[in-house]
């Protein structure tokens, strides 16, 4: 994987301050954290989760869904609190908000009643996706490692250049003398 890939995934898009950066973690914590007990609670009952909401919607293989719906949340919630790959857990949950979203206009039309949860949670993991983790997550601690080893591999080039030229200069120096 090259640089620019890795850094859409990690880097955020931000201009760095310590307020806005504590309340962006502190942010990411709880609802990474709120989530996790969605995942949980459809693998408490998995057949009766398939049948009241995947099957309800139409889709294909209602265990299989409802076990991808439990693990993208037992996987993907602590993976956006922590801030490790903050992007594409952000893109399973919020695909997940969309579908209980789907499934709530289904039964209940635009109620906001039933749309409520869902929409918050998806509008936080869109937020995510596009932000990204912010300044205080694993993510920047991460793309700071590999910018720090992308500047000792250009500092190296620079110091062989600078041998090179070194070597070259001498060497004319050599044949003028």
């Amino acid at each position: 994987m090259n640089k620019s890939i890795l850094s859409l995934v990690f880097k955020p898009n931000v201009t760095p301050n310590i307020p806005s950066q504590t309340a962006w973690a502190i942010f990411r914590m709880v609802v990474g954290l709120m989530m996790i007990h969605n995942g949980l609670d459809k693998l408490g009952n998995i057949e009766s989760f398939a049948e009241a909401y995947v099957s309800y919607i139409g889709l294909p293989f209602p265990i299989f869904f409802s076990y991808v719906a439990a693990f993208t949340e037992l996987i993907g919630a602590p993976l956006v609190a922590i801030g490790l790959f903050t992007r594409p857990a952000a893109l399973g949950l919020f695909s997940t908000m969309l579908v209980a979203m789907y499934h709530h206009i289904l039964v209940a039309g635009f109620s906001v009643a039933y749309l409520e949860l869902s929409a918050i949670y998806a509008v936080c993991f869109l937020f995510f996706l596009i932000n990204g983790a912010g300044l205080f997550s694993t993510d920047a601690l991460i793309l700071n490692l590999l910018d720090n080893q992308a500047l000792t591999q250009k500092a190296k080039q620079i110091m062989l250049l600078e041998k090179s030229y070194q070597a070259s200069s001498d060497k004319k120096e050599a044949q003028v003398r």
